[in-house]
């Protein structure tokens, strides 16, 4: 079949090309390398650590240097600890990432790197090999400490490419699988690919994403729609985000493909109003596919035709679960329905609808280029291919990993993000976002699958990793995650709108030396009435934090009722602050500070503290120079 389509090459020329003609052209113009390159990460940890006032330091020193070199922006690479970075690419030289850069730091970079040609060593992160010699000194990128144990597909992209270039993602492989469905492939060759590369859907449970086209395909009608979920709403989560940020053109391929596949002329991508430079970049992706005719009426000259719009969620936690989004699209109450019927069945305005998220979509070109044996030889039995996980809390190296499946805890949290902070002592990882489990220092060797981590007493999830260090109380941890949950439950079903409140109270009064024995089987009976009954899967999945503390760390729940102590020195209302005469000079300091008057003394005197008074703020602790204030 002769797919060709009217593409516009550089020079304002237009000329008949088909993909395949553009794609080399395109990668000839961008391999002339005939004058320096700087890259600028500009996705929202860029911006938010400075970002555009290093780009605009950069801009700035150039043109008083008068130099030829061309600047552009791209995606967060995934090493956001070391966020802004800013990216040199000399001709014929590999380009190397530098990290923490400032505007102060620029005329250096500037000096020593584009006009003497050499890389400051001592600031750059990485270098991606190229054609030429890799420099001395600084790590390569695939054997690179942090990128080590990673296999990125779905994040290949990212950093590394321009995200608002069509062009960009064109030259580097884009629509080849889009060509090749629609030139090669039958509806059921496409679900069937899928269905061979085991891909499970990547937003929570792990349903088999093959087998949900599948389903809907199969469904009877004449109007059906494919639906992304991008309401990505967990603590310390933002993989979807910096997908769409990063590489917006897989998401759409893919949501293409799938269309193709069930059958589909148009699709919804649901995207919190938080994420507003992810709808910018889909916005302006959506429109250069369609300018192009990769979206639309008539994509490729094929007779297929699929539109997609974006929709913009009002930022509900719930609208997550695919039955409550969909009444989101519609106009109305996020809340979610009884199942069945599902979704493939009856969704979208009451037509059967494919829903997967962010990270689903974005896999599927590279299954279909690729094949599904090749996905499938990545990851374990039951958990095919990589997972993309957001590293947060108390780790040195916090940031975006996309690693296979069947990888352990340890090698990620010791391995790819450097250990604990200050290296301290590592407690337990919460993996699965607000109603995903925590598990123990025990569990670090057990590898990250969608079973073992059901077994363990947590979920996958969408992929929010925190790690928490020998400083974190994990009453505190499960009182703050069902704080979240029960704040955003819709309160349709009595078990979650009760149930939470229920739990949330019992954990609030631990925490203020409060509780009692009974309450621990009072809660764990609570927890488990809700996981059984409660009507979608927030109200299922909320008890996980509970239940998994309560498992692994019940000793902390114990000292809080019988000793009234925190062992973490985390819950205000059982901490007591004392002042040992023996190291107090009498210097006043802590005084000072005390908002409420709670210290006292006479100078050059041990001064004490009034329990009834003080507020346990620890500003007296932060100001002492002697050590003479302790928290117990």
């Amino acid at each position: 079949m002769d797919i060709k389509r009217l593409l516009f090459l550089g020079g304002g020329e237009t000329e008949l090309q088909d993909l395949k003609e553009w794609r080399e052209t395109l990668q000839q113009q961008s391999h002339r390398g005939d004058r320096p390159s700087i890259t600028v990460g500009m996705s929202t940890c860029g911006q938010a650590a400075g970002g555009a006032k290093v780009m605009a330091a950069l801009e700035d020193e150039i043109a008083r240097r008068g130099l030829q070199v061309d600047i552009s922006q791209t995606s967060c690479i995934g090493m956001c600890y070391a966020e802004p970075i800013v990216e040199v690419a000399l001709p014929g030289k590999p380009r190397v990432f530098y990290g923490d850069v400032t505007p102060e730091r620029v005329p250096g970079l500037i000096e020593k790197h584009v006009v003497q040609g050499e890389p400051v060593t001592e600031w750059a992160l990485i270098q991606v090999p190229g054609e030429a010699n890799p420099y001395e000194g600084i790590p390569v990128m695939p054997g690179s400490t942090y990128y080590g144990r990673q296999v990125r597909v779905v994040t290949s992209r990212l950093g590394l490419t321009n995200p608002e270039s069509l062009e960009e993602y064109i030259a580097t492989g884009g629509y080849e699988a889009l060509e090749k469905v629609l030139g090669q492939m039958t509806p059921e060759q496409v679900i069937e690919e899928i269905k061979i590369s085991g891909l499970r859907g990547r937003g929570g449970a792990g349903f088999p994403t093959g087998l949900k086209w599948g389903f809907t395909r199969s469904a009877p009608g004449d109007k059906k729609y494919v639906v992304c979920n991008a309401d990505e709403g967990d603590p310390g989560a933002f993989m979807d985000r910096s997908v769409l940020e990063g590489d917006p053109f897989s998401v759409i391929e893919g949501m293409t493909i799938a269309a193709y596949a069930i059958g589909a002329d148009e699709g919804y991508i649901y995207c919190r109003a938080e994420y507003p430079l992810a709808i910018k970049r889909l916005k302006m992706a959506i429109a250069a596919a369609g300018e192009k005719g990769l979206l639309g009426q008539n994509i490729l000259g094929t007779g297929f035709n699929f539109d997609l719009h974006i929709k913009a969620g009002a930022g509900a936690f719930v609208c997550g679960e695919e039955t409550a989004l969909l009444a989101s699209i519609e106009g109305k109450r996020g809340m979610p329905r009884v199942r069945p019927p599902f979704p493939a069945q009856q969704g979208l305005w009451g037509k059967p609808t494919n829903i997967n998220n962010v990270e689903t979509y974005a896999n599927v070109p590279f299954i279909i280029k690729n094949g599904g044996q090749w996905f499938a030889a990545m990851g374990t039995e039951k958990s095919k291919g990589t997972k993309v996980f957001c590293l947060t809390g108390k780790v040195k190296k916090t940031g975006l990993i996309e690693v296979p499946m069947g990888i352990t805890l340890r090698e990620i949290i010791f391995d790819i993000a450097g250990g604990i902070q200050d290296d301290k002592q590592f407690k337990a990882v919460q993996i699965g976002g607000p109603s995903g489990g925590c598990l123990p220092e025990d569990k670090l060797d057990l590898p990250v699958d969608y079973d073992s981590l059901t077994r363990a007493g947590a979920i996958m999830g969408s992929g929010g990793m925190v790690v928490m260090d020998e400083n974190t109380c994990m009453v505190d941890v499960a009182r703050f995650f069902l704080n979240f949950t029960q704040a955003e439950s819709c309160g349709k079903c009595t078990p979650c709108r009760e149930g939470t409140k229920r739990m949330l109270e019992i954990l609030t009064r631990i925490c203020e030396g409060q509780g009692k024995m009974e309450d621990l089987d009072t809660l764990e009976r609570l927890a488990r009435v809700v996981k059984n009954t409660a009507l979608c899967g927030l109200g299922q999945t909320c008890p996980n934090p509970i239940l998994s503390t309560l498992q692994y760390f019940r000793h902390e729940y114990e000292a809080h009722i019988k000793d009234k102590r925190c062992p973490a020195h985390v819950c205000q209302a059982l901490l007591v602050y004392t002042i040992d005469a023996g190291k107090c000079t009498g210097c006043g300091a802590c005084a000072r500070a005390c908002p409420a008057g709670a210290i006292s003394g006479e100078k050059k005197q041990p001064h004490r503290i009034d329990p009834a008074l003080c507020i346990k703020c620890g500003s007296c602790m932060e100001k002492c120079k002697f050590g003479a204030i302790s928290r117990l």
